[in-house]
């Protein structure tokens, strides 16, 4: 085939799904409108009256579902599943029956991985660690493993009673972040791009970080699918800040080519791409088109971001002595609420490291260390700076740990298997009450009590307080309409302002 045939040949490559994507535009558009009318096919009304205020979203909606409390999330995601037993959710019973056999004190009807599946004893396993009252709202937490976050105590809202369906890490993560087990999901910040689009021409709408703990740093991966926008257009997808070289791949420009060069080359190549897209009406043709532009304002955008040597001392000391490694937690703390400031819209960070199935003991103070710090010092400076208003913050992770010990119980080695039925997470910022815990575990920390929070509810919540109907928001994929909470989710009303 000679190159001069290739414009004609590439049209007959067009296939039934380019068709109809093109006609989507043009004539199949025309036919739509005759059919539905013209009134159904106009512009959404303006915004209600009590959201007036509020500049409509830029993204899939036209409006708000309702007004927002939040305009951004920053989530810091802890993989590898905290110990609620040590840090949030104190159970005396567990100490003054240690070595007991749980089944004594609840029927064991909870599934157990094959880690301990075959244990012929499941003794109860108390806290090393004191625990404390904490601000005017005394909430209980543990002072001597995250002093500085249980002086968040009159700020966050304590969810004693999460609750989840997956039992292992990988699916359990990627439930916490797409609303499903499977792989292939939208992320959450994917939706939230798609709903409500991007409030900053010049970095990605979604980003993400990942950072190793002192715990178990190697204990469970991380895939690029968790901040990813599945069946999305690929334009939604979240885009992955680097701890080493540039902070995004292949932003810099090689070695001899400058600013005037790339510009004109990006230039050419969106005119090539525009016919591409005008012929085959492939809608990630058009993605291509906007990541290298994005790409492009990026190479200002992020060396600026990037660089804190206009922090005063002050700021980079609350924040620890990490603060300047990248990589760490701590820095990217920092780099969360600098993104903040520029209306990055979700932000997530993935702390690894928190599996302490055995030798807990040693791994968890270095663990909570690497987080206690930065996490109090990223809610006290949004604080500061007026942004917590208008910010949501998260901190949890993808389950919870047993009351009983894995394998032999000393008090050197003693560790925590999974454990989905009940675990805590935290809240603070935008929307949320202050100062309140909510739900509650029996006396061993094995069944909620009070006030089920699962999965699906947290996303709705979460949803609702960016101004967002979670069973509204919706994509159609393979003859189906999905979304975020599938067919679950209720919003949780007690916990917000």
């Amino acid at each position: 085939m000679s190159y001069s045939n290739l414009p004609s040949e590439s049209r007959l490559l067009q296939t039934r799904r380019h068709f109809f994507g093109r006609s989507a535009t043009g004539v199949g558009m025309a036919a739509l409108a005759s059919m539905l009318g013209k009134e159904s096919m106009a512009a959404p009304s303006s915004a209600p009256e009590d959201a007036s205020t509020i500049p409509a979203p830029n993204g899939l909606l036209q409006e708000y579902h309702h007004p927002p409390k939040a305009k951004r999330v920053i989530y810091l995601f802890q993989s590898g599943a905290p110990s609620q037993q040590e840090l949030f959710d104190h159970k005396p019973a567990l100490a003054a029956n240690e070595g007991k056999e749980l089944r004594d004190f609840v029927d064991m009807n909870q599934r157990v991985t094959g880690m301990t599946a075959g244990q012929s004893k499941f003794p109860l396993a108390g806290s090393r660690w004191k625990f404390d009252r904490f601000g005017e709202a005394g909430i209980e937490m543990c002072g001597e493993l995250i002093p500085n976050m249980a002086s968040l105590a009159d700020d966050m809202c304590l969810i004693r009673s999460m609750h989840t369906e997956a039992i292992n890490h990988d699916p359990a993560i990627t439930f916490f972040q797409t609303g499903h087990q499977l792989a292939g999901r939208p992320s959450i910040g994917s939706w939230m791009h798609y709903g409500l689009g991007s409030m900053n021409e010049n970095l990605p709408c979604f980003i993400s970080m990942v950072s190793r703990g002192t715990g178990r740093p190697n204990c469970q991966p991380l895939y690029d699918r968790l901040w990813g926008s599945g069946f999305l257009p690929s334009t939604y997808s979240g885009v992955k800040l680097m701890s080493v070289g540039d902070p995004v791949l292949y932003l810099s420009n090689p070695d001899g080519f400058d600013a005037t060069a790339r510009r004109r080359m990006l230039d050419d190549l969106a005119r090539m791409n525009e016919d591409k897209l005008d012929e085959f009406g492939d809608p990630e043709i058009h993605t291509r088109i906007q990541q290298y532009e994005l790409a492009y304002r990026m190479q200002t955008s992020v060396p600026e971001l990037t660089d804190f040597s206009d922090e005063p001392q002050h700021v980079l000391d609350s924040y620890g002595p990490d603060v300047l490694k990248r990589g760490t937690y701590a820095y990217n703390c920092l780099l969360a609420r600098r993104l903040a400031e520029r209306d990055v819209r979700f932000i997530q960070l993935f702390h690894m490291g928190w599996d302490q199935h055995f030798t807990m003991p040693r791994q968890l103070p270095g663990q909570c260390r690497d987080t206690d710090q930065a996490s109090t010092a990223l809610v006290n400076d949004l604080k500061q700076r007026g942004l917590l208003d208008d910010t949501l913050v998260v901190w949890g992770g993808e389950f919870g740990r047993t009351s009983y010990c894995q394998g032999t119980l000393n008090a050197e080695t003693y560790g925590r298997d999974h454990h989905p039925r009940c675990f805590s997470l935290w809240m603070a910022g935008a929307g949320v009450k202050p100062g309140m815990t909510y739900g509650a575990t029996d006396e061993v920390c094995y069944n909620i009590t009070e006030n089920p929070v699962h999965v699906h509810d947290l996303h709705a919540t979460m949803m609702h307080l960016m101004g967002i109907d979670h069973e509204r928001l919706t994509f159609r994929y393979q003859g189906r309409y999905f979304r975020l909470t599938d067919v679950h989710g209720h919003v949780v009303h007690d916990i917000l302002t």
